[in-house]
């Protein structure tokens, strides 16, 4: 089992950045393929990035493509997401999530492919 611990958001103006991190318990952190999704006042979780276990892979939704990065260091149980650009339209609660997974590479983009998950940190930007 793992604890996940989101933290990094704040108020921002549109156009700046902020890094998420997400600090994970437990031995076996290189083992969980991890993923990042938001939510909105009134509108369903979505996916924003997937890493894998090795950190080499990485996928992200069509709306943050080119904005936002994750990484991730195994050696720090932590996972990050470093969002530039950011537009009124990413304000959110920003949720890291985690599974474990058989194989170095592999990505998962939907939410109920994850079996641990974050309180979450706000995002908000303005205008």
């Amino acid at each position: 089992q793992v604890q996940l611990v989101e933290s990094g958001g704040g108020l921002v103006q549109a156009g700046d950045s902020l890094r998420l991190s997400c600090a994970a318990s437990g031995r076996t952190f290189g083992m969980y393929a991890m993923g990042w999704f938001r939510q909105a006042p009134g509108k369903e979780r979505e996916f924003v990035a997937a890493i894998s276990r090795s950190g080499s892979s990485t996928s992200y939704a069509d709306s943050v493509k080119g904005r936002f990065t994750s990484s991730r260091d195994n050696a720090k149980n932590t996972v990050y997401l470093q969002m530039h650009s950011l537009k009124p339209e990413d304000t959110a609660v920003y949720h890291c999530a985690a599974r474990p997974s058989g194989q170095y590479e592999r990505l998962w983009n939907r939410a109920e492919d994850y079996d641990y998950w974050g309180q979450g940190t706000q995002v908000t930007v303005s205008s």
